[in-house]
C-alpha cells in the first residue's frame, strides 16, 4: 500500500512538471482555435494596414472630434475620422421629414452630395431612420438615384448610421467600402456616438454662456422672462435647407425639448400640439422653470457620458437585466455630481437624474436595472 502511494506521488510530480512545460503551448493553441472559430469581422481581410491598430486610431479619431468647437468643425471631423474606417462616406441632414446631402468623403469633392435629396422611405436608410439604429444593407436596396449618380462598393455592402440628438435623428451617415472593401462598422458606430454626445456638450456650453450673459444686471432694463426657441442654437446647415421646402417662420418651442439645431425636425413635433401645452413647467415662475430645464439638461448630459464610455456594459446589462450592478460606480458618481448642483434647488423634486437613467440606459424598463437599483 505504501509503495502504491509513493508511486502515485512520483507520477503526480512528473505529470505536474510536464504540464508546466506544455501549458503555455496548449494555451496558445486554444487561443488560436477560439479566434479561428469566431465569426469574421465586418471589415474584410483586405482592409488596409491603417485599421490594424484600431484602439490607438480610435482614440485619436475621437480626440479630433472633441477638438471641434463649432458644429461644423465637429461634423467635418466626423467625416475626416470616418475615412479611416470606410472608403466612402456621405452625411445627410434630416429636416422637415427630408434628408439632404451636406458633405461627403470619397464620392468626389467634399460638396459632391450637397443638396442631394435622399429617399427616406425604403431600404436600410428607412430602417435606420425609423428605428434609430445602425443598419447594414446591400447597395441594391439604396435609392436608385444615389446609385446612378455615385455608384456603389465592389462588395455591394453598405452601412447607414443615424446621428441621434435628444432622441431624434438629426442626420444619417451613409458608408461603404468602395473598391478596397474598407468598412469597419464598430469603429464607425463609436465615432457617430462620440459626435452626438459632443454636439450636445458644445450646445449646452453655448447655451450656458448665453444664459450667464443674459443674467447680467442692468439698471436701464426691466427683467423679462426669456423665451427659448430651437433657433437659439446656431444652425450649421442653414445654407443647406432643401430647395423644394418653403421657408417657415420658426415657432417657439419649450426649452425642455432641448433639440440641438443640427437635429431640428422643423415643425415635426410642434405641429402636433401647441408649445404651451407641451411645456411641463408652464405653471411655474420663469426662474423656477429655468432651473428645472437646466437640471434636465444636466442629467441628460451625465447619463449620455455614462452610456458613451460604457457601451459594452450597457449592452450586457440590458441583456442580463443587471445594468445597475455593472454601472453602479459610474451611476453613483454622476448622481452625486447632479445632487451637488441641483439637490438643494426647486428642481430636486423632479428627480431628473433618476428618470434619465431609466429612460436612456434602461430604455424605460426599470426591470433592466436589476434588483439592486433603488426606485
Amino acid at each position: 500500500m505504501a509503495e502504491s502511494n509513493e508511486l502515485r506521488q512520483v507520477v503526480a510530480r512528473a505529470l505536474a512538471q510536464v504540464l508546466d512545460l506544455q501549458l503555455p503551448k496548449l494555451q496558445a493553441e486554444l487561443v488560436e482555435r477560439v479566434l479561428a472559430a469566431l465569426p469574421a469581422p465586418t471589415a474584410t481581410p483586405a482592409a488596409p494596414a491603417a485599421v490594424a491598430s484600431v484602439p490607438g486610431n480610435l482614440v485619436q479619431s475621437v480626440g479630433s472630434i472633441h477638438a471641434g468647437t463649432t458644429q461644423k468643425e465637429i461634423l467635418r471631423a466626423l467625416l475626416d475620422a470616418g475615412s479611416s474606417y470606410a472608403a466612402r462616406l456621405a452625411l445627410f441632414v434630416v429636416k422637415a421629414g427630408a434628408a439632404n446631402g451636406w458633405q461627403c468623403r470619397g464620392l468626389g469633392n467634399d460638396d459632391a452630395i450637397k443638396d442631394f435629396a435622399l429617399d427616406l422611405n425604403a431600404g436600410p436608410v428607412a430602417h435606420s431612420y425609423q428605428n434609430r439604429i445602425v443598419t447594414p444593407g446591400n447597395i441594391a436596396e439604396m435609392d436608385t438615384r444615389f446609385v446612378d449618380r455615385f455608384g456603389g462598393p465592389a462588395n455591394e455592402q453598405i452601412l447607414v448610421l443615424p446621428l441621434v440628438l435628444k432622441d431624434k435623428v438629426a442626420a444619417l451617415l451613409y458608408t461603404d467600402g468602395g473598391s478596397e472593401g474598407l468598412l469597419d462598422a464598430s469603429s464607425l458606430e463609436l465615432l457617430v456616438m462620440a459626435t452626438s454626445s459632443w454636439l450636445e456638450v458644445t450646445s449646452l456650453r453655448k447655451q450656458a454662456q448665453k444664459e450667464i450673459s443674459d443674467a447680467a444686471p442692468s439698471i436701464d432694463r426691466a427683467p423679462a422672462a426669456p423665451v427659448q426657441t430651437v433657433n437659439s442654437f446656431a444652425d450649421p446647415f442653414a445654407a443647406h435647407v432643401p430647395k423644394h421646402i418653403a421657408p417657415k417662420v420658426p415657432e417657439p418651442e419649450p426649452a425642455a425639448a432641448e433639440v440641438v439645431e443640427v437635429a431640428a425636425h422643423a415643425g415635426a413635433s410642434a405641429a402636433s400640439a401647441p408649445a404651451a401645452a407641451a411645456d411641463p413647467f408652464a405653471g411655474m415662475s420663469a426662474e423656477d422653470a429655468d432651473t428645472h430645464r437646466k437640471a434636465q439638461r444636466f442629467a441628460r448630459l451625465l447619463v449620455d457620458e455614462i452610456k458613451l464610455y460604457n457601451q459594452a456594459k450597457v449592452a450586457e446589462g440590458r441583456r442580463h437585466k443587471d445594468l445597475y450592478d455593472r454601472l453602479k460606480e459610474d451611476i453613483e458618481k454622476s448622481r452625486s455630481t447632479y445632487q451637488k448642483r441641483y439637490g438643494s434647488t426647486v428642481a430636486a423634486s423632479g428627480d431628473y437624474f433618476q428618470k434619465e437613467v431609466v429612460r436612456s440606459l434602461a430604455e424605460e424598463d426599470v426591470a433592466i436595472m436589476g434588483a439592486n437599483f433603488r426606485h
